[in-house]
């Protein structure tokens, strides 16, 4: 049961939420919600749903779709699409390898191949704003990250451009070719995350919960086999009880040991842990010291 304290937190991090949509609602020609399934995304999409509420969602979903991810997610994906009668636009990162534009890493990730399937998708669609399901609390970069992120025509993030925020006061101005990035989560952590879930009986792919799966050991993570490859040679593949706590690109998202397979028992896991999903669980951003603020300067994030 949440305490007051709690429930008073949720209720304004939904309410400067909502206010966000409507403002972009009425501020925007084209907006769209990137939505991929992941718990995130699924919260963004419960808030729009309340947000416009009896009147459908008036924007579509768009998922950049590497081609690497879990199927229970995918599935997931595609039944809350149905449920809610959401149009949903996906940008198969293959078909830009298919056809050239771009060609696969030696490390076999596709997470930092998105930028340019979602950069020509946006430009294809005209979107004049984009929002994303990213939180400050997740990593160094996106804590700089403004609630309206201004990107130029070649969908480049300059913090040099950014505008101030105050008094819950969102400067959508931009010119011709320009977007923004809008990110109604920015003031929520993980906890508060699972707590609203929990509040809300928000519903989530399986894979967020304890299940037993087959894993390697690398890198300090535990990886599944997939269409992005298997264990290496040397590499043990054993049976685990694990969760994910943050759903991509399946050769870069680790899973975690656990047993936590209720809301509640999440819940406990993530207020005992020291580290965010993204700093337990993705390859990707280990890149290098700068790997995210690398891909947000190209248009990525």
């Amino acid at each position: 049961m949440l305490d007051v304290v709690t429930t008073d937190n949720l209720t304004a991090l939904e309410s400067e939420a909502i206010h966000i949509f409507r403002e972009v609602a009425g501020e925007f020609d084209r907006p769209v919600i990137l939505f991929s399934g992941g718990k995130d995304s699924t919260l963004l999409l419960h808030l729009a749903i309340k947000a416009f509420w009896p009147a459908p969602v008036p924007f579509p979903l768009l998922h950049v779709d590497t081609g690497h991810n879990f199927d229970e997610v995918i599935a997931f994906r595609d039944k809350v699409v149905a449920e809610h009668n959401l149009r949903l636009i996906v940008a198969e990162v293959q078909d830009w390898i298919d056809d050239g534009r771009l060609a696969e890493r030696p490390d076999g990730t596709r997470n930092p191949l998105q930028t340019q399937p979602l950069l020509d998708t946006i430009a294809e669609h005209r979107f004049d704003a984009v929002f994303g399901g990213g939180r400050r609390d997740e990593e160094r970069a996106r804590a700089k990250e403004r609630i309206f992120s201004l990107r130029n025509a070649f969908g480049q993030w300059d913090p040099r451009r950014q505008r101030p925020e105050l008094w819950n006061l969102y400067n959508g101005r931009h010119r011709p070719g320009e977007h923004v990035r809008v990110f109604p989560l920015s003031n929520w952590t993980e906890a508060d995350v699972w707590h609203y879930i929990a509040r809300e009986g928000v519903e989530l792919p399986s894979i967020y919960y304890a299940h037993p799966r087959q894993v390697y050991r690398r890198d300090g993570m535990w990886l599944t086999e997939g269409p992005w490859g298997g264990p290496r040679s040397g590499e043990e593949v054993r049976e685990l009880t694990v969760r994910y706590r943050t759903v991509g690109d399946g050769s870069c998202t680790g899973a975690v040991e656990s047993t936590a397979s209720t809301v509640d028992e999440v819940i406990a896991e993530v207020l005992a842990s020291r580290l965010t999903e993204r700093g337990a669980t993705r390859a990707d951003d280990r890149l290098s010291e700068a790997a995210m603020e690398d891909r947000k300067r190209e248009g990525y994030f």
